[in-house]
């Protein structure tokens, strides 16, 4: 198995969507193998969505792209081109799982908040409060650590531990390794004043997934299945690697170099104690129906949460851009502030843009993990963006 410990991230660098258009890379392209570029590749879902993305995706050598556009009613068009993997002949379908990776966690702040709403916790909730029995061993400044903040990345949490022991214990119970990595975690002074910088951390929310675990008694992976996917109707879902060993019936990862990793189905992923920072995955549409969901509570509609809870989730904080699980930066196009959040687990990659005062965002999938996937999918995601933007203006 790949190591792939410490890689799950948002691909800070790649933040500003560009507004709505974009410049080609000029990347060589590809075709059914690295360096080998067919003239057309395979088409699933909404043709001018397929249209728009193709050439994209050759361009930059990237095996599949997937790509949709959401408003508050739902899924509106969706498409995906390319091959499930380098070599083979399966093409991708518009119905395919893709890895999510870090853009996970806005799902895990919606749990947080569920828990909130439900008198469970609170948004200045200590750990030590939450962990009376570890937390003599948290350090006395790390003791006074927010749920808030850990959500922020702004709790002075180290970003990772060395994560290959928890992957080695695999058929161990997943709540006792968060707990582990929560007592791990706390153990060390912060690196800064708990709520006063920003350092990206998937610890951090590792220890939002604990927290969760001992508020409710449940595993993460059952809270969310319970609280969000179900509710939701998010039926195309699960957690780590996509596919089934021996098939090919699912999008398979690729390496930086744009070779197939050795590895595929559910075992092909960061290790289970990660959950709660980056291993969901998702098909277009189910991925779709919970930024629906964020669309419509921003805007004050019916939705899974109150709309002040959304309100809290997607607050730009003072100084800083990160809010509760999305980034929050302002774009033109977006009519002023715009969430977004990306997710690589070094072998897929995936894209959100949401901008609720414009009430649609865009998503946009690939099953490479490296520079060439996140140009791509910027790339994919403006040319959306203005697709729907022109789209709109005309109807």
């Amino acid at each position: 198995m790949r190591s792939y410990f410490g890689m799950l991230h948002p691909r800070k660098n790649r933040w500003p969507l560009f507004g709505v258009t974009c410049v080609l890379m000029g990347l060589s392209g590809c075709g059914s193998e690295p360096g080998d570029a067919p003239a057309h590749l395979p088409r699933d879902g909404n043709p001018q969505v397929a249209a728009l993305l193709e050439p994209i995706a050759r361009q930059h050598g990237i095996p599949a792209l997937a790509g949709a556009v959401v408003t508050g009613a739902g899924l509106q068009a969706a498409a995906a081109v390319g091959f499930r993997k380098w070599g083979e002949t399966a093409p991708v379908t518009v119905d395919d799982r893709w890895h999510l990776g870090s853009d996970t966690k806005a799902m895990t702040a919606v749990l947080v908040a569920r828990q909130v709403e439900a008198g469970k916790l609170r948004w200045d909730t200590p750990v030590a409060e939450l962990f009376p029995d570890l937390a003599s061993e948290f350090h006395p400044e790390a003791r006074a650590v927010t749920v808030e903040q850990l959500l922020m990345h702004r709790a002075g949490v180290a970003p990772n531990l060395d994560w290959a022991p928890y992957a080695r214990a695999k058929d161990g119970d997943v709540r006792h390794q968060r707990l582990d990595a929560t007592r791990r975690a706390l153990a060390k002074r912060p690196s800064h004043p708990p709520g006063s910088h920003y350092v990206y951390s998937n610890l951090g929310y590792v220890v939002c997934g604990a927290l969760l675990e001992r508020v409710t008694g449940q595993a993460w992976e059952q809270l969310i299945e319970q609280d969000l996917f179900r509710p939701l109707g998010m039926l195309e879902v699960g957690q780590g690697g996509m596919g089934t060993v021996g098939k090919l019936d699912q999008p398979w990862g690729h390496t930086a170099s744009g070779k197939p990793v050795r590895g595929y189905g559910p075992d092909q992923d960061n290790p289970r104690v990660l959950g709660p920072a980056g291993r969901a995955h998702a098909s277009l549409a189910s991925w779709a129906l919970f930024i629906a969901d964020q669309l419509r509570g921003a805007r004050g509609a019916p939705a899974l949460l109150q709309p002040g809870t959304y309100a809290r989730l997607h607050q730009r904080p003072p100084g800083g851009e990160y809010a509760l699980g999305w980034l929050v930066v302002s774009r033109e196009w977006g009519g002023g502030l715009v969430l977004s959040h990306a997710g690589c687990n070094t072998m897929h990659y995936a894209v959100a843009w949401v901008a609720p005062k414009k009430d649609f965002a865009v998503l946009i999938c690939a099953n490479q993990g490296d520079d060439r996937a996140a140009k791509a999918t910027d790339e994919a995601a403006a040319a959306l963006i203005k697709w729907h933007t022109e789209t709109s203006e005309t109807e």
